[in-house]
């Protein structure tokens, strides 16, 4: 047989073909990674779709950037985006599973108070404890909010300190209570559960409240069930360590406490909302609401969440329902990822159905 070499033109031929080829293949393998990388970037700020409870298309709940599980309080903070508090009341012998199933769920703000008739606080301490173990977390990812509340808001029969002693007194060994309940060597915002029934009492209380701060015993004070934009203004003005914190039910009743939370942003002080749904049903249930909460892959629930966090306010969930909490955690985690999930008209059409007058 006889070989015939090729000739130069035929060699040189072969090797742009060659060269040609591998071109595309390189050129198609990037822009296939390049359309997988938008992909997965899309899932992880949209969330794929699915039936949930709520009884709405809501996007499943994908964690960020490592995981869920790994974020921390004190980065939230940090990072000045809003968030959601889990609230505590009201579950009883329940307390300890279900803080520990929100927090593997991603909630990181617990809310509590030391006042038995409503709360089980002990439970509190033993379910972010064990969370925090199963989880890798340390007691900085947490941030425990928990209350003083006076006599006229406790069980007779489940006094957590001594009713006998001064006011003063009564407020330290609530404290105390509520460290050793907690598991806890500080509290991260001490919360007066109501003002008192004098302005002289409340100012009293107020002052021990600032001594836990200078024994750094606690990291900042806060008011709760205060209506009256006159009491909160005159403590804010007498306190030598200002309140950061303002919680109140978020309804019709209060007139929504638009003064009080303009006097919140004013004063760099967070409004943090309970009762955000249960004194909101009938606009949660509206034909309105619902068609938003769909057009926005959230349930009518969690754009209740939704709204009020556009309004730069922290509302408080209290769900027993594992579905739910990763739903809230889920609209939650949107913020913290900087999506802007409502616009000014989405928020304005929100307003008018609540009936806020802002």
């Amino acid at each position: 047989m006889v070989i015939v070499n090729p000739t130069p033109r035929k060699t040189r031929r072969y090797k742009s073909t060659l060269t040609a080829v591998i071109v595309v293949s390189a050129v198609i393998c990037i822009a296939w990674l390049i359309a997988l990388s938008l992909i997965s970037k899309s899932i992880d700020k949209d969330g794929s779709k699915t039936t949930t409870l709520r009884g709405q298309i809501q996007s499943v709940l994908v964690e960020p950037k490592g995981t869920v599980n790994k974020q921390s309080a004190k980065y939230m903070l940090q990072s000045k985006l809003p968030y959601i508090v889990y609230g505590t009341a009201w579950k009883k012998d329940a307390t300890a599973s279900l803080v520990s199933k929100a927090v593997e769920s991603g909630f990181r703000f617990i809310d509590t108070a030391c006042q038995p008739k409503h709360y089980n606080e002990a439970g509190v301490g033993e379910g972010w404890k064990e969370a925090a173990a199963k989880l890798g977390l340390t007691r900085s990812d947490f941030f425990l909010q928990t209350k003083f509340t006076s006599l006229d808001g406790q069980d007779p029969n489940k006094i957590p300190y001594d009713e006998l002693e001064m006011l003063e007194e009564q407020v330290k060994q609530s404290l105390a209570k509520s460290l050793g309940n907690l598991q806890t060597d500080y509290i991260d915002s001490l919360v007066m559960h109501s003002p008192m029934r004098s302005y002289e009492e409340t100012l009293r209380v107020w002052r021990v409240f600032e001594s836990f701060v200078e024994e750094n015993k606690v990291r900042q004070l806060g008011l709760a069930n205060c209506y009256d934009q006159k009491t909160f203004l005159r403590l804010y003005e007498d306190s030598h360590i200002k309140p950061k914190v303002l919680q109140n039910r978020f309804y019709s009743q209060s007139g929504f406490d638009i003064e009080l939370r303009d006097l919140c942003d004013a004063y760099g002080v967070t409004y943090q909302s309970f009762w955000t749904l249960s004194a909101n049903r009938e606009a949660i249930k509206s034909r309105e609401w619902k068609a938003m909460a769909l057009n926005k892959n959230l349930t009518p629930q969690t754009l209740m969440y939704a709204y009020m966090m556009s309004l730069g306010h922290t509302p408080l969930s209290g769900t027993t329902d594992v579905t739910h909490m990763k739903e809230d955690v889920d609209i939650m985690m949107r913020f913290q990822n900087g999506e802007e999930v409502l616009s000014k008209d989405d928020v304005e059409t929100l307003s008018s159905l609540l009936g806020v007058q802002e």
